[in-house]
C-alpha cells in the first residue's frame, strides 16, 4: 500500500458490491446513490453532484442509463422523452468532466442523441462472461488515467439472464446491480494500477 489510505468514489450504486472490494483492500471507500445501501458501509444517500468536487484519488460511476441506452431509443419520440435523454446525458458528463485524477464510467451501448452530448467515445466494452460469469450484457466503460480491465474467468457457457427477467419492481434493479467478479477486477485492477502509481509518485 501507499504512505496514505486512498480515497474512491462510487457513484450510483446502492448494491455496495464495488465499494466492499476497495474496503476489503484497504482503501477509504464510499458509495453514493439515491436509495440506502444493501451491503452495511460507508454510504451518502442523495445526489451524488456535490460530492465530485471531493477530495477522491478515484471515481468509478454507473449512472443511470434508461434514457440513454440504445435498447431503449424507440421511447424518445414515442413518450416524448427527450428532456429526460438530455438531463441523463448532462449528468453522465459531469462524471467524466470531474477533476477526480482517475476515473471510470459505465453504461450500456449508448443511442446516437445520447452520444452526440457525450461526445466522448468509450473505451472499452466487457461482458459478464469475462468476469466469470455466464451472462451477455455488453457495457461500455470510459476510462480516465485507468487501463482496460483484464479478463479473469472467461465462461464458455452463455445465456441472455438478462432480457429473461421477469418484469417487476425489481427488475431495473436488479438489471443495473454490478456482477461481482466485474466488481473485483475493478479493486484488484484498479486498485493495484492506482496503488503502484502512488508508490511510485512518493519516492
Amino acid at each position: 500500500m501507499t504512505t496514505r489510505q486512498l480515497r474512491v468514489l462510487v457513484s450510483c450504486e446502492f448494491s455496495g458490491r464495488v465499494r466492499s472490494c476497495f474496503t476489503e483492500r484497504g482503501w477509504d471507500a464510499w458509495s453514493c446513490d439515491i436509495l440506502p445501501t444493501e451491503i452495511p458501509g460507508q454510504h451518502f444517500i442523495g445526489d451524488v453532484t456535490p460530492h465530485l468536487q471531493e477530495n477522491w484519488d478515484l471515481l468509478i460511476a454507473f449512472p443511470p442509463c434508461t434514457r440513454l441506452c440504445n435498447s431503449g431509443v424507440r421511447w424518445l419520440a414515442e413518450r416524448n422523452l427527450w428532456e429526460e435523454m438530455r438531463q441523463g446525458a448532462e449528468f453522465f458528463k459531469k462524471h467524466l468532466e470531474t477533476k477526480i485524477k482517475y476515473v471510470a464510467v459505465e453504461n450500456p451501448i449508448m443511442h446516437k442523441y445520447a452520444r452526440e452530448i457525450i461526445k466522448v467515445p468509450y473505451t472499452q466494452v466487457i461482458q459478464p462472461w469475462q468476469f466469470g460469469h455466464g451472462e451477455t450484457k455488453a457495457t461500455c466503460l470510459w476510462l480516465k488515467n485507468l487501463p482496460r480491465l483484464l479478463r479473469t474467468d472467461v465462461v464458455e457457457t452463455r445465456r441472455q439472464a438478462v432480457h429473461l427477467m421477469s418484469p417487476g419492481p425489481e427488475r431495473s434493479k436488479l438489471r443495473s446491480t454490478t456482477y461481482w467478479g466485474i466488481a473485483k477486477a475493478m479493486a484488484q485492477q484498479w486498485g493495484t494500477f492506482i496503488e503502484l502509481k502512488e508508490q511510485q509518485n512518493a519516492r
